[in-house]
């Protein structure tokens, strides 16, 4: 049973930092790609970052030069570093994993607020 374990989100003030941490566990064959995704309340599930065959990334245009997606091969592990932090990121941030089939995670909040 393939399982997306997401961890790091809570709550920090503007321009602060946190990293988010998707473990993807179980049996996952070809996998293509893994990001970030994040849906605000009273608004549609949006790409935040994405990272392909290992090497290529995207990004939203609001969160370049802010965030960062990483992710490690061997322990099948993708990451999102997020500096500056602004209230309009404030979300429920969920990971992706593209394989053979399409996985999410159960989603982590991220409130940015004073």
């Amino acid at each position: 049973q393939v399982q997306l374990v997401e961890s790091g989100g809570g709550l920090v003030q503007p321009g602060g930092s946190l990293t988010l941490s998707c473990a993807a566990s179980g049996s996952i064959f070809g996998i293509y790609a893994m990001g970030w995704y994040r849906q605000a309340p009273g608004k549609q599930r949006e790409l935040v970052a994405i990272i392909i065959n290992s090497f290529s990334t995207k990004y939203a245009d609001s969160v370049k030069g802010r965030f960062t997606i990483s992710r490690d091969n061997a322990k099948n592990t993708v990451y999102l570093q997020m500096n500056s932090l602004k209230a309009e990121d404030t979300a429920v941030y969920y990971c992706n994993v593209a394989a053979s089939m399409n996985y999410w995670g159960k989603g982590t909040l991220v409130t940015v607020s004073s």
